[in-house]
């Protein structure tokens, strides 16, 4: 039975450098994949994007009212008639997927019996989960955390936000980096001094 993988970390853990690297590894022997991206994220516009420099573009640019499940087919019968079928659906930026999504991606994975791996982070700037994380954290078959170090060398577990007056609690939940906001990883006291 093909499964539901959560891999989690804070910012800077290489979730979408590790993700690109399972595609490369799938495509380097003979199978595709399915990339998804949200659309809420719109650092690289169609473009999964990794801080190390790697980038390629997403199968499914998925907006908050699609259907997981039917953007997956559509994507599968387009593959079949062009190559081989996708052997596994990685999704980029996971945590903003809604709830309903990560329930399709696990219909993916059950029903369609397509392995579903989906990055992210567990939680916001403010330490509350993402819906699409939590959703997460409660159906994926398994959990994995990619693990990131604090500037101390602790391990870093939050993403603080950051401001010209240092770290910030205040704001939307959902801002991208690189457009004029920047995320740290803090370990647990590096965070909590910094309230």
């Amino acid at each position: 039975m093909s499964k539901l993988f959560f891999r989690y970390g804070a910012m800077n853990s290489g979730k979408s450098t590790a993700m690109l690297q399972v595609a490369h590894n799938y495509e380097e022997r003979g199978q595709s994949v399915v990339l998804v991206k949200p659309a809420v994220d719109t650092k690289g516009n169609d473009q999964i994007v990794s801080r190390l420099g790697v980038s390629r573009p997403a199968h499914i640019v998925l907006a908050p009212d699609h259907n997981l499940r039917t953007a997956v087919a559509t994507q599968v019968q387009q593959t079949r008639v062009e190559g081989p079928v996708p052997a596994c659906v990685l999704i980029d930026e996971a945590q903003f997927l809604t709830p309903e999504q990560v329930d399709q991606a696990l219909e993916v994975a059950v029903f369609d019996e397509l392995p579903v791996i989906a990055f992210g982070i567990r939680t916001d700037f403010r330490t509350r989960a993402f819906p699409g994380s939590l959703r997460l954290l409660e159906v994926a078959h398994v959990l994995e955390e990619m693990k990131n170090i604090c500037s101390c060398g602790r391990k870093a577990i939050f993403n603080a936000r950051l401001s010209n007056d240092g770290m910030t609690r205040e704001g939307d939940q959902v801002m991208i980096d690189g457009s004029g906001v920047e995320y740290e990883a803090r370990c647990a006291r590096c965070y909590l001094e910094s309230i």
